[in-house]
């Protein structure tokens, strides 16, 4: 039988973690549990034994360490979490261990979004929400439940074909676990010109849906890189735009909005055919979370930060320590 292994990164520790018995607990509680990694995983990870993490996942089971989730702190995480709040002025910031820039990384870091927004929900409340694969992991964190008094409304238009990560599946799914109504912008994420936006933005159906975007209370959104990692950048529509996108200066996309490394949407035809609210208008929703991460995810990241779109945001270590440098 074949084994299939996993490239996983070593995570940072700070020095005055050393080889502390209760970082060695806490980081083989995580991995071991929130993140899916088997037992010689954990232990090529962290360079100590199979046998040690073994006993160690017993004495936890045991203990009551461990339980519907991890009760004991990661140090590195929660000053990490500190400090972005300071530099960026956040309202609260919420950082995990990296899991490598794939699959598993996009899940934990969902989950720990889910979290956040778990806490932040309650009947009444209009809920703006974009769409990726980290926003679709976050769902799987929602208790169900009839608020029937709140409604969800996707950010931005959607892709021509379903992926799970569409921002129509993603509104779909958080209005089902709300039991709640759900509104869409019924349209592509880009339009073919300016002229056709301004023509369907006065559709009364969009434009409905463009006033709750701009009175909801809390906003969920992702952002995106210039790899070919972001499912944006996939698209046709931006693959034949991505050169002359990156010579006006663009870092990566919010809401389908192209932006420099300071936050400011770059001068580009692009930007002025994108079916979303724009990311001022973000700005201005009373409480918003970013989930995104990866240290290939952090120029774009900084620059959503450094303009202040966003108040909380959910991250990854590797994704933390770049925005810190």
């Amino acid at each position: 039988m074949r084994r299939v292994t996993r490239d996983i990164p070593q995570s940072p520790r700070s020095s005055a973690a050393g080889d502390d018995a209760d970082y060695i607990r806490a980081r083989i509680a995580w991995y071991y549990f929130a993140g899916g990694l088997t037992q010689q995983e954990i232990a090529s990870l962290l360079g100590i034994t199979r046998l040690r993490v073994n006993k160690t996942v017993g004495q936890l089971r045991s203990d009551g360490s461990v339980r519907i989730e991890i009760r004991l702190p990661l140090s590195d995480c929660v000053v990490m979490e500190e400090r972005l709040k300071e530099r960026y002025g956040l309202a609260e910031v919420r950082v995990v261990p990296s899991m490598g820039e794939n699959g598993d990384a996009q899940r934990v870091i969902g989950e720990a979004a889910g979290e956040m927004l778990e806490a932040r929900i309650r009947d009444g409340i209009g809920v703006a929400v974009g769409w990726g694969r980290t926003l679709s992991f976050a769902m799987t964190h929602l208790r169900a439940r009839d608020f029937s008094g709140a409604w969800v409304a996707s950010l931005m238009g959607g892709l021509t074909r379903g992926s799970g990560t569409n921002t129509f599946e993603v509104a779909t799914a958080l209005a089902g676990q709300l039991g709640s109504d759900c509104y869409y912008l019924a349209a592509p994420i880009y339009v073919p010109t300016a002229q056709s936006r301004d023509l369907l933005v006065s559709h009364h159906g969009l434009a409905e849906t463009l006033r709750r975007l701009r009175s909801a209370d809390l906003a969920f959104v992702s952002c995106g890189d210039m790899s070919p990692l972001s499912l944006l950048i996939q698209t046709q529509t931006v693959t034949e735009n991505i050169q002359t996108l990156r010579d006006a200066g663009a870092v990566g996309d919010l809401l389908g909005y192209f932006l420099d490394a300071e936050g400011r949407i770059v001068d580009h035809p692009l930007n002025e055919r994108v079916m979303a609210i724009s990311p001022r208008e973000l700005a201005a929703i009373p409480d918003s979370i970013l989930a995104s991460g990866g240290a290939y995810k952090a120029p774009v990241v900084r620059a959503v930060l450094r303009a202040g779109y966003v108040k909380r945001l959910v991250t990854d270590e590797a994704c933390a320590a770049e925005l810190l440098k």
